[in-house]
C-alpha cells in the first residue's frame, strides 16, 4: 500500500476542515469519500470537493463501499464508540476526534474491539504534536523535575458566547453533546495533564456548575481537585464564561516549578532538591537556591491536526508509533466523568471510577432534562482558532 484512502464520517465543522487537510497536506494520504446523515452537508461536499470523493448517506453504506482503507469518525461525541467499532468490524483503520466518548464504559467497550483488532487506532489529540507539551513531558519523564508534587492548570480562556451555544440543537446537552465545557473543550486539557505528568488521580472531588453563565443545561464553570497515590495534589480549573481567561500550566517537584503560559516553558529550577535542602538546612529562614531557566522550545503550535493525520498515515504505510493512541482517549475522559460523578453525588470518586454508576447517572440527566432549545439553524462554525 502506498495511500491510505480516508472517509469521514461528519462533514461539519472539523469535518471539513479534516476533508481539506486530507486533499492537500498528508503525504500518503487521499481523500476517498465523505459520509454524512444531513442531505445539507452532502451538498455542501459536492460543491466544495473533487468529483472524485464519494459522498454516503451512512456510515454502512461507506464501509461496504470497499472504496476506502481509514475512517475519521468527526461525529457527535456518543457516536464516537459503536462507529469505530462497527468499523474496526469491517477491517478499517480508526482515527476518532475528541473526546474518545461520552462515558468510559462504551470508550472501554471499543477499546477492547481495537485490542482484538490488528488496525491502527488513534485519537484526534493534536495538542500532543506542540512543542510546549513535548517538552515538558520529557522533562518530567527524564526526572529533571523530579518527584511530582503538585499540579495545577487554569485554563479559563475558552471563551464561547450564547450564539454559539445556539448554533446547534445538539450543543450544551446531555442527550446531544453529553456534557459542556469539560467534554467539549477540555478534553486536550485534560489528556495532557495526563500525558505530560504520567500520572494519573487516585481519587477526585468537583464542583461544577451548571447554566452559569449562559442559558445551558450542563456545565460551563468547573473547580475540581485531585490527589495522587504519591501523596501529590492538582487543581483544574475551567470555564467558558470568563473573559480575559488565563491558560497558566503549574506542576511543582522536588527539583523546582515548571510553568507553561503564554506560550512559554520556565523551569524554576532548585540548585539543590528540596527534600535534600530541607535535611541540610540549619538556618531557620531560608530556602533553596533557585535559578529561573527560559527552556528553548521550538517556535510555533507544532504541526496540530495534519501532525495527527500525518503520523497515524506513517502508521498505517510504515509502522510509525502513534503520537496518540486511540485507546489513551480513556484517562481524559475518566478524568471528565469522575468530575461530574463528584458533583452530581456531592462527594469524593475514587479511580477508576464506577462506570456503571457514572452511565446510570448520565441517563438520569438525560431522561430528567426539561431544557428545551428553540429551533435553530444548524450553521457550520469557522474552526481555524480552536484547537
Amino acid at each position: 500500500m502506498n495511500t491510505v484512502r480516508y472517509g469521514i464520517i461528519g462533514v461539519g465543522n472539523m469535518g471539513r476542515a479534516h476533508a481539506q487537510s486530507l486533499l492537500s497536506e498528508v503525504k500518503g494520504a487521499e481523500l476517498a469519500a465523505v459520509c454524512d446523515s444531513n442531505p445539507e452537508r452532502l451538498d455542501w461536499a459536492e460543491e466544495h470537493l473533487p468529483a472524485s470523493v464519494q459522498r454516503f448517506g451512512s456510515p454502512e453504506e461507506l464501509f461496504k463501499s470497499g472504496s476506502i482503507d481509514a475512517v475519521l469518525i468527526a461525529t457527535p461525541h456518543y457516536d464516537h464508540p459503536p462507529l469505530a467499532i462497527e468499523a474496526l468490524g469491517y477491517g478499517l483503520h480508526v482515527l476518532i476526534e475528541k473526546p474518545a466518548g461520552v462515558y468510559t464504559k462504551a470508550v472501554q467497550e471499543m477499546n477492547d474491539a481495537a485490542a482484538k483488532s490488528d488496525r491502527k487506532f488513534g485519537i484526534m489529540y493534536n495538542q500532543r504534536t506542540n512543542p510546549l507539551y513535548q517538552k515538558l513531558r520529557e522533562l518530567i519523564q527524564s526526572g529533571e523535575l523530579g518527584e511530582i508534587r503538585r499540579t495545577n492548570w487554569i485554563i479559563t480562556n475558552w471563551y464561547r458566547s450564547q450564539s454559539y451555544y445556539d448554533s446547534g440543537g445538539w450543543r450544551a446537552t446531555w442527550g446531544g453533546e453529553g456534557g459542556g465545557v469539560l467534554l467539549n473543550q477540555d478534553p486536550h486539557q485534560l489528556d495532557l495533564w495526563q500525558w505530560t505528568t504520567g500520572m494519573m488521580p487516585k481519587r477526585v472531588r468537583a464542583f461544577c456548575h451548571f447554566g452559569k453563565y449562559r442559558n445551558i443545561e450542563v456545565e460551563d464553570d468547573v473547580t475540581a481537585y485531585v490527589e495522587y497515590e504519591n501523596g501529590a495534589t492538582g487543581l483544574f480549573i475551567t470555564t467558558t464564561g470568563e473573559a480575559p481567561g488565563t491558560n497558566r500550566f503549574e506542576i511543582t517537584g522536588d527539583n523546582g516549578k515548571i510553568l507553561i503560559e503564554d506560550g512559554k516553558l520556565t523551569f524554576f529550577r532548585l540548585r539543590t532538591p528540596e527534600p535534600q535542602f530541607n535535611a541540610e538546612f540549619t538556618g531557620g529562614f531560608g530556602a533553596p537556591e533557585c535559578w529561573k531557566c527560559e527552556i528553548p522550545v521550538k517556535p510555533g503550535e507544532g504541526e496540530q491536526h495534519q501532525g495527527i493525520l500525518r503520523n497515524f498515515t506513517n502508521a498505517i504505510l510504515q509502522d510509525e508509533p502513534l503520537l496518540a493512541p486511540g485507546e489513551e482517549g480513556i484517562h481524559g475522559l475518566t478524568l471528565s466523568n469522575a468530575m461530574y460523578l463528584s458533583a452530581w453525588t456531592d462527594n469524593w470518586v475514587d479511580l477508576p471510577i464506577d462506570s456503571e454508576l457514572f452511565h446510570e447517572k448520565l441517563m438520569m440527566q438525560v431522561e430528567n432534562s426539561t431544557f428545551h432549545k428553540a429551533p435553530v439553524s444548524q450553521q457550520a462554525l469557522d474552526v481555524s482558532g480552536t484547537h
